[in-house]
């Protein structure tokens, strides 16, 4: 089996019913609603009524205790963010996630929804999810009042029991909790009469789970009015007396507050938060490495026939390299250094193979070390630099391309310490030079080393299988002990942008 990350358009395709039903957050839709459609009949099946923290709590426990995985698809948090928030959850909490940019906070969030019931009744027609047996609105107490067992019946999935809603400058109170809809007050009600209302996004997510991003950015005067929400549970719209109590889930992401001088989440709104989370990087290598191959996709168009791929040794580089720049002295530390960085990274390499392929007539893109330059440029406007750093200012892409040269090194000594590399080395010492480049195709590279002892153990230390049927694969393989060779100063290498000679 290839030992290769290979980015696919399959994902993007789903070329079956199944994957066409796949929702947004990782839960396949396996089962139809119930065929319930009356009051009457919801309640000759038995349903039972649960607030949405009991729901959660309760899937949460039946996973625990079937041993399977609370919140599929989130990488590095086993030991450290997934226990606090299963804690969390099951003390009925509304939580606020704090961590710097890229550390999965809204994945994280968006996965909760799979701890909801995948189906839920509500009455028909309802702007914010009503149960048929304890309606909170005033449209729906009176439908129910009048239509009584006959009352009509709804099905929502849980995929649409999410809201979300990033904390940005312009947003108003109106957007979260509500305000009067002139509308209405046109068609002739009046101004007292709450169905004049219209409903924001935390009352039209009533029964599920409400997340507001980056909740420090949120200006205070519209923080205060979620106040009632996590303490009393219900909403107040501008002067109508109203008494609607809520059943909602509210999670928060932020940036610690030393970091985010934007602004802050006010003291009484913190403390009405049940949990405060720190989430974090990835802090071992295989967790990175595990979210780049999760994570990473990539798009284009042509004639290919084959998908780009990214060898193992590749992978490790990348990983090497983000975690490299999150550690540098010369970067800020109150920043980080997001996820997405190792992400684009690997996808800017894939794309750099693809373009040799295309321009080279390649059958197989595979990216080499060649393809490596293209991630400085393109990942620039991701670093932010220490300005109290002032040996680092216009110096920026000499740092990054010296952090990437130390990770390359270390992937070398990391797969290849130990290899027997001296009869590839003394093709150069014999005044063989070789040059290489991302426009250079792999049997072209293959053609100017020629055979040579030792190119099959370096395939197996690399765990690439079918390298020697592969030009692209050996290519890459090759390539990396020279650049290994010369990292550890071995080997002479001249560098002009988008092409290097190695030599003795």
């Amino acid at each position: 089996m290839r030992s290769a990350l290979t980015i696919s358009r399959r994902r993007r395709c789903g070329s079956t019913r199944a994957q066409a039903l796949r929702s947004t957050y990782g839960q396949a839709v396996t089962t139809p609603h119930p065929l319930i459609s009356t009051l009457g009949e919801l309640r000759e099946s038995g349903h039972r009524r649960r607030e949405v923290k009991a729901e959660i709590r309760d899937n949460l426990l039946a996973r625990l205790a079937a041993g399977e995985p609370t919140l599929p698809g989130i990488v590095g948090f086993d030991e450290t963010v997934i226990p606090e928030i299963e804690r969390a959850l099951l003390a009925g909490h509304d939580i606020v996630l704090l961590g710097e940019r890229g550390q999965g906070k809204t994945r994280l969030i968006r996965t909760l929804v799979g701890l909801l019931d995948e189906w839920t009744p509500v009455v028909a027609g309802c702007e914010i999810n009503d149960h048929p047996y304890a309606p909170v609105c005033r449209r729906c107490q009176a439908l129910v009042a009048e239509r009584a067992e006959q009352t009509p019946v709804s099905w929502k999935h849980r995929d649409d029991r999410y809201g979300e809603k990033l904390a940005t400058p312009d947003t108003s109170v109106g957007d979260l909790i509500g305000d009067v809809d002139p509308i209405k007050v046109a068609e002739g009600r009046t101004l007292g009469d709450p169905e004049t209302v219209h409903y924001g996004l935390l009352p039209r997510t009533n029964r599920g789970i409400f997340s507001v991003n980056e909740l420090p950015d949120l200006a205070e005067r519209i923080q205060v009015s979620l106040l009632n929400v996590l303490e009393e549970r219900d909403i107040q719209v501008r002067g109508y007396a109203l008494r609607m109590p809520l059943d909602v889930l509210l999670v928060a992401s932020a940036n610690p507050e030393d970091y985010t001088n934007r602004g802050r989440i006010i003291t009484p709104l913190k403390d009405r938060f049940g949990a405060e989370v720190r989430t974090h990087y990835p802090i071992e290598l295989s967790d990175e490495l595990t979210l780049i191959r999760q994570e990473a996709t990539v798009s284009w168009t042509g004639g290919l026939q084959a998908e780009p791929i990214v060898t193992d040794h590749l992978l490790d580089i990348v990983a090497r390299f983000a975690r490299a720049v999150r550690e540098s002295p010369q970067v800020d530390q109150r920043s980080g250094v997001s996820a997405r960085f190792a992400i684009a990274a690997v996808e800017t390499v894939a794309a750099s193979a693809v373009r040799r392929a295309a321009v080279a007539g390649e059958p197989v893109p595979v990216a080499r070390i060649c393809d490596l330059p293209a991630v400085i440029p393109a990942s620039r406007g991701k670093v932010e630099f220490d300005d109290a750093d002032h040996d680092s200012s216009g110096r920026e892409l000499e740092i990054l391309s010296h952090l990437l040269r130390q990770s390359t090194a270390a992937s070398f000594r990391a797969h290849l310490a130990g290899v027997d590399l001296s009869a590839l080395q003394r093709i150069f010492e014999e005044g063989a030079t070789v040059e290489t480049g991302d426009l250079v195709p792999a049997d072209e590279l293959l053609r100017q080393v020629g055979p040579f002892t030792g190119l099959a153990v370096i395939l197996d230390r690399l765990g690439i299988a079918e390298g020697v049927e592969n030009p692209g694969l050996a290519a890459a393989a090759l390539e990396f002990a020279l650049e290994g060779l010369y990292l550890s100063r071995r080997l002479a290498k001249d560098e002009v942008p988008g092409h290097a000679v190695y030599g003795a």
